[in-house]
């Protein structure tokens, strides 16, 4: 299991956290997705046999919100 937060650019609404959170959520391997509205951070905790931080990362551009930066780590 791999731990990954990514830093996105200042979140404007508060309906962008429902809008994330509930993509990630339906994608295979990702267990958890917690969307941080304060620190605009989102926190995956996920199956890295699964699925790749670089692909979450991809899924949350698509969705329109600039990733950062990014921070994994493995359990």
């Amino acid at each position: 299991m791999s731990k990954a937060v990514y830093q996105l650019e200042p979140l404007t609404c508060p309906s962008c956290i429902k809008k994330i959170e509930t993509t990630l959520d339906k994608i295979a391997g990702i267990e958890t997705a917690k969307v941080m509205f304060n620190s605009s951070k989102v926190k995956a905790e996920f199956d890295d046999s699964k699925i790749e931080a670089s692909m979450i990362e991809a899924t949350i551009k698509n969705l329109g919100y600039p990733v950062l930066s990014t921070k994994v780590s493995s359990d």
